[in-house]
């Protein structure tokens, strides 16, 4: 008798570790790099993820008949990133209700069928990602705006990391088990208390800041981050799809990295603009 062959052996993490820990390191490596070599490159990165994560947001509505208009939603939020860093919040307010019209108008060429669902759903995404975008484009054209996105990243990925730990190790009561059942209150608990830890060192240590702003920005950064990731959850239970994309080993596709960052950005920029002084 033939004897089956031994089931794949799977991590309690319920993820390729190896691979998300090596990818996860790049991408910082690449980001670092790119704030304090040549801060004005940092923009090119985040363009390029935005970019990618509207194609993976547009791939996945597909599956329930709505159709992005891509171009203008893309070259638009490229642009409201651009405006944001060379002039300002007025010149991206600008270049955003622009890309709204264009958009509108884009869509006007397939007809009436649809053309409510779709331009919705545009401007839904619009505000999604490009918009979030520009809080970080924001934090970025400050003097210590390198800085100030390490902190901002920072605080989302140790919120991240201590969930995922403290959720693997302890989770056993779901916090919101029809939209996300892996997420547990002992995992939210892990967020919040490496969350704080990291405000705590980054704006002390790398924006000469005070102790209880960190404190607020790691404890506002870990609510953002967990609603961050419970709406894209949302979003892809209603669509009926596990991962946004495969793009990345071990994460799953862009969006799965940057629904938590697009949460935490308005809420960071928001407490470093007004009460960290520029370094």
């Amino acid at each position: 008798m033939k004897s089956e062959p031994p089931a794949e052996k799977k991590s309690r993490a319920g993820r390729d570790l190896p691979a998300a820990i090596a990818v996860g390191l790049g991408l910082v490596g690449i980001v670092l790099a790119s704030l304090f070599l040549l801060k004005p490159s940092f923009i090119v990165i985040v363009a390029i993820a935005i970019s990618i994560g509207i194609v993976e947001i547009a791939r996945a509505f597909r599956t329930a008949g709505i159709e992005l208009p891509l171009i203008p939603i893309i070259t638009g939020g490229v642009v409201m990133m651009v405006a944001a860093y060379l002039e300002g919040v007025e010149a991206s307010a600008v270049a955003m209700a622009l890309t709204v019209i264009g958009t509108l108008i884009w869509r006007l060429a397939d007809g009436a069928d649809g053309f409510v669902r779709d331009s919705s759903a545009g401007i839904f995404v619009l505000s999604y990602l490009p918009l979030m975008a520009v809080f970080v484009i924001l934090m970025l054209a400050e003097d210590d705006g390198a800085w100030r996105i390490v902190a901002f990243i920072l605080v989302t990925v140790a919120s991240d990391i201590g969930g995922y730990a403290a959720g693997v190790f302890f989770g056993k009561h779901p916090m919101a088990p029809t939209i996300s059942p892996k997420k547990s209150w002992e995992g939210f608990a892990g967020s919040t208390a490496v969350g704080m830890i990291a405000g705590i060192g980054i704006v002390i240590y790398g924006l000469d800041g005070h102790w209880w702003v960190g404190l607020l920005l790691g404890a506002a950064a870990v609510v953002m981050a967990t609603m961050g990731d419970l709406s894209e959850s949302l979003i892809k239970r209603d669509l009926g799809i596990k991962d946004m994309g495969n793009l990345l080993p071990g994460h799953g596709g862009i969006m799965d990295r940057l629904d938590s960052l697009v949460a935490v950005a308005p809420i960071a920029w928001l407490i470093l603009h007004y009460l960290v002084p520029v370094a």
